[in-house]
């Protein structure tokens, strides 16, 4: 009896132990491999990472200084064609111009099962492998893997060396495709200290840490001298963290970036520390603002003497006499004079007097002339820094200057404070992109003021009212619109009027009500006064063919048709632009010869028990043969989490049911 339960305690431990472990290793392939067609973690997934393990280490180097050493492997089984794109792979290598990260023993292969024997293809290193340059610090060398088909396996392996110890690795454990494993260690030695930053909401599998003492070997070979050797011994930090059944993260409406939500780790150098001498690498939001105010490509070009902007500002002041038309004038000339080449960036790539003479700059070359306009007029004025919702959140703990990719203005005027972006056309004075409020910024100035640029604080108002009454014509009815817009749409109809004309946007309109309406006296109010909300007025007819019952959508275009949130689940938070507030009301005269035969309902309903959302659906049949209805919906916040998520829907699927319901009325017997 106690042989039989010491083998039984030896076999749980052997399992305990392999479910600890990655069992999958570059070449080792089976015909078993093959088998499946289908995994249980996502039956529609057109590929499945079998496995995806990492490392980096820190070592010792022959330049007198240290290394960082990164491994990756990875299998992926392709199980339909729509998994081919994963076999285009991408590697990412740092480079300062000089140098670059070395790309070391790559290795990939395709096996393929033929007459139940495994078929290797291997990827032809030399031939295959090709490298684009994207920025003067980013490169990528990117190959495809040979002999693709369904139901193919394929891997790769590679290091990457780097004398940049500050370009730390991240790793993502989780992406477009579901994965069985993924699994990424770390080695770091006590003498540097870096910041680590995890996102997402999978939990770790195995989440381990030890420490011991390593010895690291340091030689600077100088020419023909002899090589100096130096022996550092500190203690090691080991991290292992494992992601086991992770599923893909695909993108869902009212999502900022996909990258905010993956589980992924980052790191961040903060610290050199003892044995080697202290240097604060990190440093504060201060130091990073002083030093771009002193850095040729961003402040210093705002100090200097400027003096040929005298002439331009006198242009575009014209004869305005208050500080806030000066202003205004100096923002207007700039937003209407220049054209933004990108809208991704934070430094200078051209003086101010060459992107004042071809009048084309990015978004940071324009906002910086706009501050250094404002600053000649006398104005305090200063650059903003911030990340935009698609670049991902910035933390305003850490003042990381990569998570930042936008500049904006900031000027007081008579003590009130405005926030500028002339790179986007017709954009309102004190007005920005909803794509750039994203949480944290900092103002560029000696106190690196801290700024929030919250959605929250965005409400989008839109109010639209229909009267509809019996016309002269038998059969026929009448009808008046009126629509106040919130900021954001109307903004995007000026875009898309600028773009496609008046004609199209009332075609649109006219395609939304889905019935055959004749549209008249269509006007716009405001449409070039940036600053304020448009207004759209017109009227249309509508034919009653003489049918015994009439079955009538009170809605018209301004409903929800379908429901915006249409997964079943969600695994992270919905991230809506703004709040807002739309309202609807008609004002129906009941159609000659006819009665009411049936009215929706009357419902209010809230989204939780906060009242984060309110939908209100109000029908009153009047005493003089109208019918008055309000729709209502609210939302007050802009983001809810992913346990708020089926709330949500459901609230979305009851306002797309009520608001799709008719009106019936039938015929005078």
């Amino acid at each position: 009896m106690k042989k039989y339960l010491v083998f039984i305690f030896c076999l749980i431990a052997s399992i305990t132990f392999s479910q600890k472990e990655s069992n999958v290793k570059f070449g080792k392939i089976s015909p078993e491999d093959f088998n499946k067609k289908v995994y249980e973690l996502d039956s529609n997934a057109n590929a499945m990472i079998i496995a995806d393990i990492g490392s980096t280490e820190i070592v010792g180097n022959y330049k007198g200084r240290f290394s960082l050493e990164f491994k990756r492997f990875k299998r992926v089984h392709i199980l339909n064609k729509n998994g081919y794109e994963i076999a285009n792979v991408q590697i990412g290598i740092y480079t300062n111009g000089s140098s670059e990260e070395d790309l070391q023993r790559l290795k990939a292969v395709t096996y393929n099962l033929e007459d139940g024997k495994v078929i290797e293809t291997k990827l032809d290193i030399k031939a295959n492998v090709f490298k684009d340059v994207i920025n003067k610090n980013y490169v990528v060398k990117k190959f495809t893997f040979p002999n693709i088909k369904v139901g193919s396996i394929i891997e790769f392996e590679y290091k990457l060396v780097s004398d940049f110890v500050f370009n730390f690795q991240p790793w993502d454990f989780q992406g477009n495709y579901p994965c069985l494993w993924s699994e990424y260690n770390v080695s770091i030695p006590e003498f540097y200290y870096y910041a680590k930053l995890s996102h997402g909401y999978q939990p770790f599998y195995i989440n381990d840490k030890s420490e011991r003492t390593g010895t690291f070997v340091v030689s600077d070979i100088n020419g023909t001298d002899p090589a100096q050797r130096t022996n550092i011994t500190a203690g090691v930090s080991d991290y292992r963290w494992v992601m086991k059944d992770v599923p893909a993260l695909k993108e869902e409406n009212f999502t900022s970036t996909l990258k905010n939500h993956l589980a992924s780790i980052e790191f961040q150098l903060s610290e050199i520390r003892y044995p080697l001498t202290y240097k604060n690498i990190m440093g504060t939001w201060e130091d990073m603002c002083k030093s771009l105010l002193e850095d040729e490509d961003f402040g210093k070009t705002l100090k200097s003497g400027n003096g040929w902007l005298e002439d331009v500002n006198a242009e575009a002041i014209k004869s305005a006499k208050t500080n806030y038309d000066k202003a205004k004038n100096i923002y207007s000339y700039v937003r209407d004079n220049f054209t933004c080449t990108n809208h991704n960036r934070k430094y200078l790539e051209k003086p101010l007097k060459t992107i004042y003479k071809n009048k084309t700059g990015s978004e940071a070359e324009i906002n910086l002339l706009l501050v250094a306009m404002l600053k000649k007029a006398g104005f305090t004025a200063d650059p903003v820094l911030l990340g935009t919702r698609s670049h991902g959140y910035v933390f305003s703990m850490y003042p990381l200057i990569e998570r930042m990719n936008y500049v904006i203005a900031h000027v007081i005027i008579d003590n009130v404070d405005y926030y500028l972006d002339a790179s986007e056309p017709r954009m309102g004075f004190g007005k920005l992109g909803s794509n750039l409020y994203n949480g944290h910024a900092r103002i560029i100035n000696e106190f690196a003021t801290p700024i929030e640029f919250n959605a929250d604080s965005l409400n989008e108002t839109k109010l639209t009212s229909i009267f509809i009454f019996n016309g002269e014509k038998r059969g026929e009815l009448q009808c008046n619109t009126k629509q106040s817009l919130g900021y954001y749409e109307s903004y995007r109809i000026r875009d898309k009027i600028k773009t496609d004309g008046k004609e199209k946007l009332v075609a649109d309109i006219k395609k939304a009500f889905n019935a055959d309406i004749n549209i008249s006296d269509f006007t716009i109010d405001s449409l070039n006064n940036y600053e304020q909300p448009l207004s759209i007025n017109y009227k249309f007819t509508l034919a009653n063919e003489n049918e015994d019952i009439i079955y009538f959508s009170p809605m018209f275009g301004e409903g929800y048709k379908e429901n915006p949130f249409k997964a079943n689940e969600r695994l992270y938070p919905v991230e809506m632009p703004y709040a807002f507030d739309e309202t609807y009301v008609l004002n129906l005269e009941v159609p000659n010869g006819y009665v009411i035969d049936e009215l929706p309902k009357q419902t209010r309903v809230k989204l939780n028990a906060e009242g984060d959302g309110v939908f209100e659906y109000r029908v009153v049949a009047q005493s003089v043969g109208t019918i008055m209805l309000q729709s209502k919906v609210k939302l007050k916040k802009t983001i809810f989490q992913a346990e708020e998520y089926e709330n949500l829907r459901q609230f979305f699927n009851f306002i797309v049911k009520k608001q799709t319901e008719q009106i019936v009325f039938k015929k005078k017997s």
